[in-house]
């Protein structure tokens, strides 16, 4: 009865502030409708159509939390495209004084310079002048032409670190003939998440998911060494998202910390096989099935990822060709660009293709739902890069090779050697430092996630801020998530000789 009563009242307060004309019935008030409103841009209405659900008595808990969550989602969204047109056309002019109406229309119709629609008016997304950059290969020029080329210390880094560790592999041998360790790097880590004063009210309780890596081949050694003065529980290494979990009262004029340190060893991981080295997969396992399979809502075999996978891998019949036919096309023909937050994606792959870039995870996802409809076993990694100079968030793929195991797929690091100058030809010649990642990792790798959007330890219990990777870490209290705009994380790393 009480319910009815919220929703009459509802109803009355709209209609009182004149929000819109209500003739409401169940088919308006249906998942369905709202969904359609928020893919329109209709943020406000569908707000509205949410909470007048939601106060109806018929809905179970579970129907309430996802209701919300789309409320958080279009919060989320409009946080990511908060520039408006004069913002965007303001800086653009600082390298097109002379800015066509048509030109601003093409870069729109291309989705180098993404927008959306919020409530009737054109949004642009944050990063968008920066990606136009990185996106349109005449946009890029011009820039170039202004400011001269960016430079790539990451690409050169590795230009020169790879071939040294390639040499260094033939006199290691893995698990079997064609796995190859190498030029194992120490290193120690501190990371660190503030909460500042007053986020949360004092002596309330901040609960902490830290990134944690896992125990690997290739990564081992994990010497645990302190917690930023906190009681604290290490994830088992079967949670394919581990974390370190912890909790802390809030402080009146004092940020909360959260924080450990720790050592671990990581190597070089590098197979050298080729297509006559695999054997043919047993498609009856458990986990061939489970590899291959569709998982909703990022790993679907739409028509597109179906015509585009078929189109690439006509006529080839061995996993590894296939792969390979994969990684280049993805690797040559979607630029990396700033990422939207996951979270507010409906499929990533899918985003890719219709957009034309993608960042590190979104290009991996590809990999993965392109490689698994071929019938090629693939999944998620990720963690952090943590090269010198070059510290940040990264993800990639692993593709499984029956008589090979599990080998690492970056076709982000793939592209990024391939931009240092070096002459095309040579770029893309089959087993030169190019291709090292398509079956490769270097060792400068924080391995945290072996899998995309699964369960933490303890349980989370409102929305994740991150609902598909999972590398700044997680945090809540009571009165629910802490998104990433209410705290700072910072990563620093020693490396030990």
């Amino acid at each position: 009865m009480m319910k009815r009563i919220i929703s009459i009242m509802i109803l009355s307060i709209f209609a009182a502030c004149g929000c819109g004309q209500f003739s409401l019935n169940k088919d308006m008030l249906s998942k369905e409708s709202i969904d359609k409103e928020i893919s329109k841009g209709n943020f406000t209405e569908a707000g509205k159509l949410i909470r007048i659900k939601i106060a109806e008595d018929s809905l179970t808990e579970n129907e309430i939390y996802d209701l919300n969550f789309r409320i958080e989602i279009m919060r989320r969204i409009a946080m990511d495209f908060s520039k408006t047109r004069d913002t965007i056309i303001s800086k653009l002019k600082k390298y097109y004084p002379v800015l066509s109406e048509q030109q601003i229309k093409d870069w729109e119709d291309s989705r180098a310079l993404e927008n959306i629609t919020i409530d009737g008016r054109k949004m642009f997304f944050n990063e968008a002048v920066h990606n136009l950059f990185r996106i349109d290969l005449s946009a890029k020029a011009r820039r170039d032409s202004i400011y001269g080329p960016a430079g790539n210390t990451l690409g050169d880094f590795l230009e020169k670190y790879l071939p040294e560790v390639i040499k260094a592999e033939d006199a290691i041998k893995g698990r079997n003939r064609f796995e190859h360790l190498a030029m194992p790097v120490k290193m120690r880590i501190k990371y660190t998440v503030e909460v500042p004063e007053g986020t949360v009210p004092a002596g309330e309780t901040i609960r902490a998911w830290l990134p944690y890596p896992h125990d690997l081949y290739s990564q081992r050694n994990i010497k645990f060494l302190s917690a930023a003065g906190a009681d604290y529980i290490i994830a088992p290494d079967s949670f394919s998202q581990r974390s370190i979990y912890m909790e802390k009262k809030a402080r009146k004029g004092k940020s909360t910390i959260f924080g450990y340190e720790l050592e671990y060893v990581s190597y070089n991981h590098f197979f050298r096989f080729s297509e006559k080295d695999v054997k043919p997969y047993d498609t009856s396992t458990a986990s061939y099935k489970h590899y291959t399979a569709q998982r909703a809502p990022h790993v679907i075999f739409t028509k597109d990822i179906k015509h585009l996978s078929d189109s690439l891998t006509a006529g080839i019949t061995n996993p590894v060709s296939k792969a390979l036919r994969i990684y280049d096309y993805i690797k040559n023909n979607y630029p990396w660009a700033s990422a939207r937050e996951y979270s507010t994606i409906k499929n990533i792959p899918q985003y890719v293709l219709d957009n034309h870039h993608g960042d590190c995870g979104q290009v991996a996802l590809l990999f993965i739902t392109m490689a698994r409809y071929e019938g090629i076993p693939a999944r998620w990694q990720s963690g952090w890069m943590m090269h010198p100079g070059d510290i940040n968030l990264h993800d990639w793929a692993e593709a499984y090779f029956e008589g090979i195991g599990w080998v690492p797929v970056d076709q982000s690091f793939g592209r990024d050697i391939a931009e240092t100058g070096t002459s095309k030809e040579d770029a893309w010649k089959r087993g030169s430092i190019y291709d090292y990642y398509m079956g490769g990792l270097d060792a400068y790798r924080f391995i945290v996630n072996s899998d995309f959007s699964r369960p933490f330890y303890p349980a989370k219990i409102y929305p994740r801020s991150e609902t598909v990777d999972f590398q700044r870490g997680e945090l809540e209290w009571k009165g629910g998530n802490l998104y990433f705009n209410k705290w700072h994380y910072n990563m620093e790393v020693s490396y030990i000789k």
